[in-house]
Protein backbone atom coordinates (compact mmCIF):
# COMPACT_ATOMS: atom_id res chain seq x y z
CA UNK A 1 0.00 0.00 0.00
CA UNK A 2 1.55 3.24 -1.20
CA UNK A 3 -0.19 6.05 1.20
CA UNK A 4 -0.68 4.96 4.97
CA UNK A 5 -4.36 5.71 4.56
CA UNK A 6 -5.17 2.98 2.06
CA UNK A 7 -5.79 0.50 5.01
CA UNK A 8 -8.84 2.65 5.59
CA UNK A 9 -10.55 2.03 2.07
CA UNK A 10 -13.23 -0.39 1.82
CA UNK A 11 -11.75 -2.06 -0.87
CA UNK A 12 -8.59 -3.05 1.07
CA UNK A 13 -11.45 -4.86 3.72
CA UNK A 14 -11.80 -7.98 3.49
CA UNK A 15 -14.48 -7.41 6.62
CA UNK A 16 -16.72 -5.74 4.42
CA UNK A 17 -17.22 -8.31 1.72
CA UNK A 18 -18.28 -11.06 4.29
CA UNK A 19 -20.73 -8.52 5.93
CA UNK A 20 -22.01 -8.05 2.84
CA UNK A 21 -22.05 -11.28 1.08
CA UNK A 22 -23.38 -12.20 5.09
CA UNK A 23 -26.26 -9.70 4.51
CA UNK A 24 -27.25 -10.50 1.00
CA UNK A 25 -27.30 -14.13 1.75
CA UNK A 26 -29.78 -13.32 4.35
CA UNK A 27 -31.79 -11.42 2.43
CA UNK A 28 -32.18 -14.29 -0.46
CA UNK A 29 -32.99 -16.51 2.19
CA UNK A 30 -36.09 -14.43 3.31
CA UNK A 31 -38.52 -15.50 0.72
CA UNK A 32 -38.09 -19.44 1.16
CA UNK A 33 -38.10 -18.48 5.15
CA UNK A 34 -41.24 -16.84 4.76
CA UNK A 35 -43.37 -19.94 3.32
CA UNK A 36 -42.36 -21.22 6.54
CA UNK A 37 -42.55 -18.30 9.05
CA UNK A 38 -39.17 -18.54 10.32
CA UNK A 39 -36.63 -15.49 10.09
CA UNK A 40 -32.89 -16.66 9.45
CA UNK A 41 -32.13 -16.43 13.12
CA UNK A 42 -34.95 -18.87 13.97
CA UNK A 43 -33.91 -21.08 11.08
CA UNK A 44 -30.61 -21.73 12.37
CA UNK A 45 -31.49 -21.72 15.71
CA UNK A 46 -33.57 -25.08 14.54
CA UNK A 47 -31.21 -26.60 12.33
CA UNK A 48 -28.96 -27.07 15.32
CA UNK A 49 -32.05 -28.09 17.44
CA UNK A 50 -32.82 -30.42 14.68
CA UNK A 51 -29.68 -31.95 14.79
CA UNK A 52 -29.14 -31.94 18.98
CA UNK A 53 -33.06 -32.48 20.38
CA UNK A 54 -32.09 -30.18 23.64
CA UNK A 55 -29.62 -28.58 25.29
CA UNK A 56 -29.27 -25.96 27.31
CA UNK A 57 -29.31 -21.90 25.96
CA UNK A 58 -25.31 -21.32 26.68
CA UNK A 59 -24.40 -24.32 24.17
CA UNK A 60 -26.83 -23.28 21.40
CA UNK A 61 -25.10 -19.86 21.67
CA UNK A 62 -21.98 -21.02 21.13
CA UNK A 63 -22.96 -23.24 18.10
CA UNK A 64 -25.02 -19.97 16.58
CA UNK A 65 -21.91 -17.63 17.59
CA UNK A 66 -25.39 -15.64 19.80
CA UNK A 67 -25.48 -14.31 23.70
CA UNK A 68 -28.64 -14.97 25.44
CA UNK A 69 -29.89 -11.86 25.03
CA UNK A 70 -29.85 -12.26 21.57
CA UNK A 71 -31.27 -15.67 21.36
CA UNK A 72 -33.56 -14.99 24.13
CA UNK A 73 -36.57 -13.53 21.85
CA UNK A 74 -36.03 -16.00 19.16
CA UNK A 75 -36.06 -18.34 21.74
CA UNK A 76 -39.42 -16.76 23.00
CA UNK A 77 -40.79 -17.39 19.55
CA UNK A 78 -40.39 -20.08 18.55
CA UNK A 79 -41.65 -21.42 21.60
CA UNK A 80 -45.35 -19.39 21.40
CA UNK A 81 -45.39 -21.02 17.11
CA UNK A 82 -44.90 -24.52 19.33
CA UNK A 83 -41.61 -25.20 17.94
CA UNK A 84 -39.51 -25.55 21.20
CA UNK A 85 -40.01 -25.96 24.99
CA UNK A 86 -38.28 -23.98 27.60
CA UNK A 87 -37.77 -25.28 30.72
CA UNK A 88 -35.46 -23.96 33.78
CA UNK A 89 -33.38 -26.77 35.35
CA UNK A 90 -33.55 -28.05 38.59
CA UNK A 91 -30.57 -28.69 39.12
CA UNK A 92 -29.24 -24.73 38.76
CA UNK A 93 -32.47 -22.45 38.04
CA UNK A 94 -30.14 -20.37 36.14
CA UNK A 95 -29.87 -22.70 33.00
CA UNK A 96 -32.30 -22.79 30.81
CA UNK A 97 -33.04 -25.92 29.15
CA UNK A 98 -34.14 -25.46 25.24
CA UNK A 99 -36.34 -28.79 23.33
CA UNK A 100 -37.42 -29.15 19.87
CA UNK A 101 -41.34 -30.61 19.92
CA UNK A 102 -42.72 -32.61 17.85
CA UNK A 103 -44.17 -29.71 15.52
CA UNK A 104 -40.41 -28.40 15.48
CA UNK A 105 -39.60 -32.47 14.38
CA UNK A 106 -42.45 -31.87 11.64
CA UNK A 107 -41.20 -27.91 10.38
CA UNK A 108 -38.38 -29.95 9.60
CA UNK A 109 -39.96 -31.53 7.04
CA UNK A 110 -41.06 -28.22 5.15
CA UNK A 111 -37.75 -26.53 5.56
CA UNK A 112 -35.29 -29.26 3.92
CA UNK A 113 -35.51 -28.22 0.82
CA UNK A 114 -34.32 -24.79 2.04
CA UNK A 115 -30.57 -25.77 1.66
CA UNK A 116 -30.77 -26.90 -2.16
CA UNK A 117 -32.85 -24.04 -3.22
CA UNK A 118 -30.32 -21.39 -1.86
CA UNK A 119 -27.50 -23.00 -3.51
CA UNK A 120 -29.29 -22.22 -6.69
CA UNK A 121 -29.24 -18.67 -5.86
CA UNK A 122 -25.49 -18.63 -5.20
CA UNK A 123 -22.96 -18.03 -8.39
CA UNK A 124 -20.37 -20.18 -7.35
CA UNK A 125 -19.49 -23.73 -8.53
CA UNK A 126 -19.78 -26.42 -5.91
CA UNK A 127 -15.61 -26.88 -5.57
CA UNK A 128 -15.37 -22.67 -4.76
CA UNK A 129 -18.10 -22.83 -2.16
CA UNK A 130 -16.12 -26.00 -0.42
CA UNK A 131 -13.22 -23.84 -0.26
CA UNK A 132 -15.23 -21.09 0.73
CA UNK A 133 -16.88 -22.92 3.52
CA UNK A 134 -13.89 -24.16 4.38
CA UNK A 135 -11.55 -20.93 4.89
CA UNK A 136 -15.02 -18.97 6.77
CA UNK A 137 -14.82 -22.74 9.38
CA UNK A 138 -10.86 -21.75 9.77
CA UNK A 139 -11.54 -18.12 10.62
CA UNK A 140 -14.73 -19.39 13.05
CA UNK A 141 -12.70 -22.12 14.76
CA UNK A 142 -9.75 -19.25 15.90
CA UNK A 143 -12.76 -16.99 17.37
CA UNK A 144 -13.77 -19.95 19.31
CA UNK A 145 -10.23 -20.22 20.63
CA UNK A 146 -10.37 -16.63 21.58
CA UNK A 147 -13.48 -17.51 23.79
Amino acid sequence: MDNKYDALKLENQLCFPLYACSKEIVKKYKPFLDEIDLTYTQYIAMMVLWEHKEMNVKELGSYLFLDSGTLTPVLKKLEQKGYITRERTLKDERVLHVAITSEGEQLKEKAVEIPQKMSCCLCIEPEEALQLYQILHKVMKTFREDE
